[in-house]
């Protein structure tokens, strides 16, 4: 028995004894696995639960609301910490919960018509309610008038069409359950009683997310606030998720302050443009108003031209953008947004070739305006000028004899140029000035 005693001590101090860039190659995902995130450009964020049925404001008061110490935010989906809702009567917004007018369907249909090709919800936002069955916890849809598994009907229609899918999990906040976190203005948590949510929760929760519907990625929340999510949290998480997915992406704000090198991709902050090219994959999450959960009385719908324009954007530096619409209680789009979504879908219909699998120009850099993209085609580079705001010409610094064709992507036609000392200029046609979507041109240039 002795020697049987020994050989196990040996194997386990030898189990313990791994290199530490073993450990770090085991919660790493190989890059190609992010490959069709790269190509895709564009997508849809949904906020949606109980917050929604507020509609932004609660018991005469709306935010924003300074009459309260935290009220200044527009964000409806944290009214119950903001307008300070007391605990009983937010969970008391379960037993009315019935989105009857929900349909997975009509979502996702309205998602594929925008250009969009993955799909983002909130499985369960900082107030802990779950959308899906969970088993983990009794605050979910299951125990609402609704009573349907609202999660598993969105996957559905995501396969239907064809759409990646993945989840908003609320990993680190938790404001229902014991020892989840709490906003910075309140106590923090002890340390040991968050572990006890992490581990009967948060943990479970999200295996139940990858087991139960396969998601393409999981969209974690953290921000520059100090949490509990310290490096060990972090790594523990990746590798559950590593462990039942060889496929699922994971975002940056796992841990904002230290995301690690095991991330598959970068998350902004709300709204967040950078003016530089990046090279690991980014995404940028952003709201048609100021709001993410639906807000009755937030007026500040954006322009479909001016959420184009950061489509363009973003694709020129190398990143996505993730579009936001918060549902109505009753589960409908509002109307201002699917309005929006089909402006944008037909501007996508003309010029989504310069954006799918498109790459950022190094040589040239990205402005406010006019912003490059590009692509090989048939032998050829194929150089995307986006031009955000009319201007009369527009100068490329490329070799001119190199330049094949040059012409308006969504028509065809040609564009007159004249040639320079450092390349050339397009004329832009002055009828342009009165249009106001995002013109896009086509350059096409002999590789050899």
């Amino acid at each position: 028995m002795n020697r049987y005693k020994t050989l196990f001590s040996i194997i386990l101090i030898v189990s313990l004894w791994i290199p530490s860039n073993a450990q770090q190659a085991s919660l790493s995902l190989s890059t190609e696995k992010a490959d069709w995130f790269r190509e895709a450009k564009f997508g849809m964020f949904v906020h949606f639960g109980l917050y929604s049925m507020l509609e932004g404001s609660y018991n005469g008061h709306t935010l924003p609301d300074t009459t309260f110490t935290h009220g200044r935010s527009w964000y409806a989906e944290w009214i119950q910490m903001r307008l300070e809702v007391p605990s009983k009567e937010y969970k008391k917004l379960a037993g009315s919960f019935n989105p009857a007018a929900f349909d997975a369907d009509a979502w996702i249909r309205e998602a594929k018509n925008a250009g969009m090709r993955y799909f983002v919800i909130t499985s369960k936002h900082h107030d802990g309610f779950a959308l899906w069955d969970s088993k983990v916890s009794d605050f979910t849809i299951m125990n609402s008038p609704y009573g349907k598994d609202l999660i598993a009907e969105l996957v559905a229609a995501c396969k239907k069409y064809g759409i990646k899918y993945g989840f908003y999990y609320s990993h680190w906040q938790d404001w229902e359950y014991p020892g989840g976190a709490m906003p910075f203005w309140y106590p923090k948590v002890p340390d040991n009683e968050f572990e006890s949510y992490w581990q009967k929760k948060s943990l479970p929760q999200v295996k139940e997310l990858i087991t139960l519907f396969d998601p393409d990625l999981l969209w974690f929340d953290t921000w520059d606030w100090e949490t509990h999510i310290t490096d060990k949290r972090r790594d523990e998480l990746i590798a559950l998720v590593r462990s039942l997915s060889p496929k699922c992406l994971i975002n940056g704000r796992i841990s904002y302050n230290s995301p690690g090198e095991n991330i598959d991709f970068l998350e902004m902050h709300d709204n967040q443009y950078p003016d530089k090219i990046m090279e690991k994959p980014w995404q940028t999450p952003a709201t048609m108003v100021h709001s993410w959960g639906w807000h009755a009385k937030d007026y500040h719908w954006k322009p479909a031209q001016q959420m184009i324009g950061y489509l363009a954007g973003n694709t020129s530096k190398g990143g996505n953008y993730l579009l936001n619409v918060g549902p109505k209680p009753d589960g409908s789009f509002p109307v201002p947004a699917i309005r929006r979504l089909r402006e944008i879908g037909a501007w996508m219909l003309a010029n989504n070739e310069s954006i799918y699998g498109t790459k950022p120009v190094k040589e040239i850099a990205p402005a406010a305006d006019i912003c490059f993209a590009q692509k090989e085609e048939n032998g050829q580079l194929a150089i995307y000028v986006f031009m955000n705001k009319y201007t009369e010409k527009i100068e490329i610094p490329f070799e001119w004899p190199d330049v094949s064709s040059c012409t308006v992507l969504e028509s065809g036609m040609p564009l007159v140029t004249t040639q320079t000392s450092g390349g050339f200029n397009i004329q832009v046609p002055e009828q342009f000035e009165k249009d106001c979507a995002v013109q896009v041109f086509k350059i096409l240039i002999d590789k050899n």
